[in-house]
């Protein structure tokens, strides 16, 4: 996965609570098991005014122009602010990955569904809790600034917003580790790949009849 460490980014306000994964990509989409090509069906039923299946033309869809990732403003943001519950629902991983895909690299929120925040993580989003009170801020400078960014830096875990205010936020040494270096779970078993190896090698001498 792409390494996280300092991003610039233009911020767009998802101002639900509860947002669970199927509202971020509903059920019939999940038959690929592919990490990408779900952007366009990120918030599908929100985003399109008919009903989205695989391999229908979605620049042929009509849009919801009401519906905040339509709005010209919010094009090319990578930075999304949502409220209380972010993710919550099922486990599916193609949440993340659809998110990851439309260009989102941060989700802020006062909380997260766990296995959402979890699965974010793994796949190179990189979620972020703050305090209602922040959250409320935000929304609130975002809607009120055409063109609102924010600076994340995982190194120092800081956002900090054009006017200088700054936000701390916790995350793990571990999963900070693996998004500033780029490692997925298959990108940390790599690492042992040399020890792996060697194990294989003492194995197939040590039992050569299992390999026959």
């Amino acid at each position: 996965m792409d390494k996280f460490n300092r991003l610039d980014g233009l911020v767009v306000p998802l101002d639900r609570a509860n947002v669970d994964t199927d509202a971020i990509i509903p059920k019939q989409f999940l038959k690929a098991i592919n990490r990408s090509g779900f952007g366009p069906n990120l918030f599908d039923s929100w985003r399109y005014l008919d009903t989205g299946e695989p391999g229908m033309d979605n620049s042929q869809r009509p849009l919801n122009e009401d519906f905040i990732l339509n709005k010209t403003r919010y094009q090319g943001a990578q930075i999304l602010l949502a409220r209380d519950n972010f993710g919550c629902g099922s486990s599916r991983e193609h949440a993340p990955w659809a998110l990851l895909d439309h260009g989102i690299r941060v989700v802020i929120a006062p909380s997260f569904g766990d296995i959402f925040y979890s699965n974010s993580l793994k796949n190179g989003l990189l979620p972020i809790r703050l305090p209602a009170e922040a959250m409320d801020r935000l929304f609130a400078q975002t809607l009120a600034h055409d063109g609102y960014r924010l600076t994340i830096d995982l190194a120092d875990s800081s956002v900090t917003t054009p006017s200088g205010d700054r936000f701390g936020f916790d995350i793990d040494p571990f999963s900070r580790h693996c998004l500033l270096n780029g490692l997925d779970e298959i990108g940390l078993t790599l690492q042992h790949a040399e020890a792996i190896r060697a194990f294989e090698a003492r194995h197939r001498q040590a039992q050569p009849w299992l390999f026959l």
